[in-house]
């Protein structure tokens, strides 16, 4: 009798399985419908978009090129030994890997490095979103007192008595006069061209049906649906460009007074808002949360089991079973991808 019902479970499990792997296989836009909190707008999961500059534009790629050069060069610095690729690693995906960034003569950062990877799809810079584009976002590192610690004077000055950078300058915007605004659009565009590699589970929304597992897919489905992940984490780049308060499940130790949002909005109901990171290469892009208070995924997703932001402020339960919770995380497992392979550039002398 035991057997007959143990028989009867697994047949069950293997039908589920090949329902979902059906219902997956269809397009996007004939997935079964997620589930979100009312008054939430979404967008469907989608493949790795396309970087928004043309790098086969010749005048594009030679700013790429000295934004490449500027992103990695250390003399932007005033100690001369730290660049902006001090903070994000080609190697790690492009993070540092670490709780928060170490900076000037030793400082800590108040919060975590996030990954450059498609940073171009973000409408506000900063976790509280206090930059309005990526040019705007590269200033801030280069002058602040606990970063680089320059000023914008000093590093201009620096780069027009480097024959090299002047000739590339001339290269890219036809002049060889260096300020200010061109230095940190060329580092803006270097950082339009940085973007995630293909995950497997590209390759499945692309028509390989069988480039997730089978825990895979039951994660991709539970994502959608119980999880509540897809409340904050939806469209291809898996975040709504959105800013939420995470104070149920996360407890900063670090600096309890970060109100986040309402530093820039100054609205009560910002505080403690932070920006939606986008879940592509999750795994590999660790610490995490605002504060990189978090370096285990399961404890994370446990927390976020027990504790899970709903409306109106409201935070719940989700009861996933430890089985769900494994299906979760392999899901995540499938969207990250290993870094990009990445030539690091010879600096103009």
């Amino acid at each position: 009798m035991l057997a007959f019902i143990a028989m009867g479970f697994m047949i069950c499990i293997s039908f589920t399985n090949q329902s979902l792997r059906h219902q997956y296989s269809r397009p996007a836009a004939e997935w079964p419908a997620p589930r979100v909190d009312e008054g939430v707008s979404w967008t469907e999961l989608g493949a790795l978009p396309p970087v928004p500059v043309d790098l086969t534009n010749d005048s594009i790629k030679n700013i790429v090129e000295l934004g490449k050069a500027l992103f990695f060069d250390p003399r932007l610095s005033s100690s001369g030994k730290i660049s902006c690729a001090t903070c994000h690693d080609p190697a790690l995906n492009w993070t540092d890997a670490k709780p928060r960034s170490v900076g000037h003569e030793g400082a800590m950062g108040k919060r975590n490095a996030p990954t450059i990877q498609n940073s171009w799809f973000y409408k506000k810079l900063f976790w509280d979103g206090r930059s309005r584009d990526l040019q705007d976002q590269a200033f801030a590192p280069i002058v602040s007192e606990s970063e680089m610690n320059s000023e914008m004077h000093d590093v201009v000055r620096k780069l027009r008595r480097i024959n090299g950078y002047t000739e590339w300058f001339k290269k890219a915007f036809g002049s060889e006069h260096i300020n200010p605004h061109l230095m940190t659009e060329a580092i803006a565009v270097f950082e339009k061209s940085i973007s995630s590699g293909e995950s497997r589970f590209d390759r499945f929304i692309k028509g390989d049906h069988r480039a997730l597992n089978k825990s895979e897919l039951r994660g991709l489905h539970l994502f959608r649906t119980k999880a509540g992940c897809f409340n904050c984490h939806n469209g291809p780049l898996f975040t709504d460009n959105q800013f939420h308060r995470l104070g149920a499940v996360i407890n900063n130790p670090y600096d309890t007074k970060d109100v986040g949002l309402y530093k820039v909005t100054h609205l009560d109901a910002d505080t403690g808002k932070f920006r939606t990171p986008s879940l592509r290469d999750v795994m590999r892009t660790g610490p995490w949360f605002h504060d990189g208070s978090e370096n285990n995924m399961d404890s994370l997703i446990f927390r976020f089991h027990l504790n899970s932001p709903g409306p109106n402020g409201v935070f719940r339960p989700l009861n996933l079973s430890r089985k769900e919770q494994k299906d979760l995380r392999a899901f995540l497992e499938a969207l990250s991808a290993p870094p990009v392979p990445f030539n690091r550039p010879a600096l103009p002398q």
